[in-house]
């Protein structure tokens, strides 16, 4: 099983400086580079201070400066946002600036509250079409001259400049509904999932999901990668820290998710902690339990369990509001102390 970095430039507080909140990303990247990580992701977000990635490319092709073998995962583009020919170029530009190490990461977005904003009168549940029509129209794009007329786009005869130095770039979709797993493996995409905070029996309909596609529609040639918050820790101050953090950031996330809270100039609504108790979802052992946190013996069973399902790649998910400190303390502790139990276990493709 391989590993892979999710990391945003994330501020929790007004008072945070952002030119350290930018460098600690970078030295995080470079931590991951040096110890074999396969991808870094890095996600589209707009008009929010926990997640400031208003063009993945930029911080990509920035990252992409400072490392040598690390790829760069654009994970992911809302398609909704985009435009074609914009898409396309950015996305080659990448590729061409850091030599061949693009990851094209592609989906449909996640708080309606951006698409209130991004693009007034769509429904997030329904920006899926536009994923769909995008991604071979993009590809297109990179390969020569293309005229589309489409449902969403249309334009006369364009093309991708630059090209992609790839021949063929890696695509992935983010997947959790059976529709998006079925254009997947239609399309010979990588899936990327995410559980949230849910057990690891959502994990295990993720695999049903592939399966029942894999039944229906032919071979999965592409890879399977998992994404989860983690955290690992070695002393008692940094568990109970790293569960704060997270309960926190997730109550943030609730507020965007259902709109019940107010954004004030980009920093979403904190929810009281006593507001959380109770709340089967903030409960913090259900939570320890479902993340990858724990010490490093109990990290590795749980990936473990996701590398017997098939997971080829597990995304290790460092944004959470936890402290600069802490964060590196506990990526220190996976690299030294959980990924050594996989070096030798590369397991096959998920089909």
């Amino acid at each position: 099983m391989k590993f892979q970095l999710a990391i945003n430039l994330e501020r929790v507080d007004p008072a945070a400086d952002m030119k350290a909140v930018r460098d600690h990303t970078l030295e995080m990247v470079q931590m991951a580079d040096a110890a074999g990580f396969d991808i870094v992701w890095a996600a589209e977000h707009h008009a929010l201070e926990m997640t400031i990635a208003p063009n993945p490319f930029q911080i990509l092709t920035w990252w992409g400066e400072h490392t040598r073998d690390i790829r760069l995962g654009v994970g992911v583009v809302n398609a909704a946002y985009w435009h074609p020919i914009n898409l396309a170029g950015e996305a080659a530009m990448l590729d061409l600036l850091s030599d061949g190490r693009l990851e094209f990461g592609i989906g449909s977005g996640a708080y309606q509250r951006e698409f209130d904003r991004m693009k007034p009168g769509l429904d997030q549940k329904d920006s899926w079409r536009y994923m769909q029509e995008m991604l071979p129209v993009v590809q297109k794009l990179w390969a020569g001259d293309y005229a589309h007329d489409g449902a969403f786009w249309q334009f006369p005869t364009a093309t991708s400049c630059p090209k992609p130095v790839q021949a063929n770039v890696p695509v992935w979709v983010a997947a959790r509904a059976p529709i998006t797993f079925d254009y997947a493996v239609e399309k010979g995409c990588n899936i990327m999932s995410w559980p949230l905070t849910i057990p690891f029996s959502e994990a295990e309909a993720y695999r049903e999901r592939l399966d029942d596609a894999i039944a229906r529609i032919g071979p999965f040639s592409g890879r399977w990668a998992m994404m989860r918050h983690t955290a690992v820790y070695d002393t008692e101050t940094d568990r109970q820290s790293a569960i704060a953090a997270v309960r926190g950031v997730l109550g943030q996330f609730g507020n965007l998710m259902t709109k019940t809270g107010d954004v004030i100039n980009g920093f979403p609504e904190r929810v009281p902690p006593e507001k959380l108790n109770g709340n089967f979802r903030y409960d913090p052992d259900t939570l320890e339990e479902n993340l990858i946190f724990g010490n490093p013996d109990r990290v590795v069973e749980k990936l473990k369990l996701y590398e017997g399902l098939g997971v080829d790649a597990f995304i290790y998910y460092a944004s959470m509001g936890m402290d600069p400190e802490q964060q590196k303390r506990s990526f220190r502790l996976f690299t030294d102390r959980v990924m050594p139990a996989f070096a030798q276990s590369e397991m096959p493709r998920a089909g």
